[in-house]
């Protein structure tokens, strides 16, 4: 027989890690993206050495399990003298995944700009930087940004397997709960409905950030 009642007292566990998995969703959505735009620039602008630099990175983080890449981090590392806590290596691990993702899709964005529209910047005297920032990023990511925000979204609930270095995010909470009071189907039943209630306001919240950003094109 089910009974919800019993995670009653353990609510603080649960509205704890959902806490923490925002957080680590808002900080790594921030650093990857800013990571993955990077990586484009250099492999779609750059020279032959960050070109390949930058298509090694993604590779072997595109084709390589997330735990695996987790664990080379917070267990690895340490033998060779980086030391860092669970937050920490999550930190960096979410971000290296998410940033080498966003890669391809931002690469994407900036493919598609004509090459007439930075032919015609340099026309105008604009430096790189500022043909990247007037002529080039705002249309690329107007283009990839349905993608790139359901990147972001997979990520988030990716971000279940840091769980496995003890870091008390969502998944983490349910499996405490479950183990105090053995009630394994409804801790689980209500942390799939808070990752999915999660991911539905995150997805409300990146259209309103797009409309936000490209309405001025909308109605131009």
């Amino acid at each position: 027989m089910l009974y919800f009642g019993d995670l009653l007292p353990y609510s603080d566990v649960f509205f704890g890690g959902l806490m923490t998995t925002v957080e680590l969703t808002v900080l790594t959505t921030l650093l990857g993206v800013a990571l993955g735009t990077l990586c484009a620039v250099l492999r779609q602008y750059g020279g032959a050495s960050p070109r390949r630099i930058v298509a090694s990175y993604v590779e072997l983080i595109r084709n390589t399990p997330f735990i695996v890449q987790l664990f080379f981090i917070f267990f690895g590392l340490p033998s060779i003298g980086v030391m860092l806590t669970p937050w920490q290596a999550s930190v960096i691990a979410l971000t290296i995944n998410l940033g080498a993702y966003s890669t391809e899709i931002i690469r994407a964005g900036l493919g598609s700009i004509p090459k007439g529209q930075v032919e015609a910047a340099k026309v105008l005297g604009m430096t790189f930087r500022q043909t990247l920032t007037r002529v080039i990023f705002v249309p690329a990511f107007e283009k990839i940004y349905p993608a790139l925000t359901s990147q972001c979204i997979i990520v988030m609930l990716g971000s279940a397997v840091i769980s496995q270095i003890s870091v008390e995010e969502l998944t983490y909470a349910a499996n405490l709960v479950q183990s105090r009071n053995f009630r394994a189907f409804e801790s689980y039943l209500v942390t799939a409905l808070l990752y999915l209630g999660l991911a539905m306001i995150m997805r409300y919240v990146f259209k309103l950030i797009g409309k936000r950003l490209f309405s001025f094109r909308e109605s131009s």
